[in-house]
Parts: structure tokens; sequence; C-alpha cells
């Protein structure tokens, strides 16, 4: 039997047995466009945290094929688009956060609205502020 799929395999022409690595590839193009800013993010000059490393260190090692920052995605940072949403008012003391997104949400949480000011959430970083003109 070993000597008949010998056989077999010394009769297929060379050609149907390419190796994964000699595929041919087109040059990949940079995902970001050469206009946007080298900062964090297009919307962020810095790091937001101090366990946040700087983009061009953090990309680095054996894990990470591609570390030329021109060919890495520019996904804009949540913290300056959260800081656009506006702060929801609510009647109570208290508010419901879930991150409204049904199952794409996160787990509910209440947000005590006594102290003064806008309060966000531990997950999603939405603000609340009690609303002191509703009358009861």
């Amino acid at each position: 039997m070993l000597a008949t799929r010998a056989l077999r395999t010394a009769a297929k022409p060379s050609h149907f047995r390419l190796a994964h690595n000699l595929a041919v590839r087109p040059t990949a193009a940079p995902h970001a466009p050469p206009s946007l800013p080298t900062g964090q993010a297009p919307n962020r000059e810095g790091t937001w945290t101090k366990g946040q490393a700087k983009r061009e260190d953090a990309m680095v090692g054996p894990r990470f094929e591609q570390t030329a920052q021109q060919f890495q995605p520019r996904p804009l940072a949540a913290i300056e688009l959260i800081a656009e949403e506006p702060i929801r008012l609510v009647n109570g003391r208290s508010a419901a956060c879930d991150g409204g997104g049904g199952a794409l949400g996160h787990p509910k949480i209440f947000i005590n609205l006594d102290k003064p000011g806008p309060h966000g959430c531990i997950y999603c970083g939405l603000r609340y502020e009690q609303d002191h003109h509703h009358h009861h």
C-alpha cells in the first residue's frame, strides 16, 4: 500500500504541489491615509492613561507580524468620542446604564447621582446627571 501511494505521488506533476509560502501575494497598501497625524489616534495626540503604551512602543515583539505604523489601522480614540456624547439628565437620584445595545451592551449598573455634576458609567463612559429642575 505504501508503494502504491508513493507511485501516485510521483506520477503527479510538480506544479500541483505549491508550498503555502510560495504563493504570490500583492504588496499591501497602508491602511491609514498619509494625511493622518502621527499621534496615538487620529483624534487624540497622546496616551490617556498612565498604563497605556505609546503607539510606537505597543506593537513590538514576535507576536506582531507587521510593525510598520503606516500599515496599522488607525481607529478613533473612544475617550474622545464618548466626550462628544451629551450628558443624560435623569429625574431620580440614580441612573441605570446597560450600554443601550441589548446583547451588545454591558451588565446593568446603577449610578448614584446624589452628588452634583455628571457621573460616568464605569463600563461605557456615558455620563448621567440629576435633573434638579424636575419637580416631584
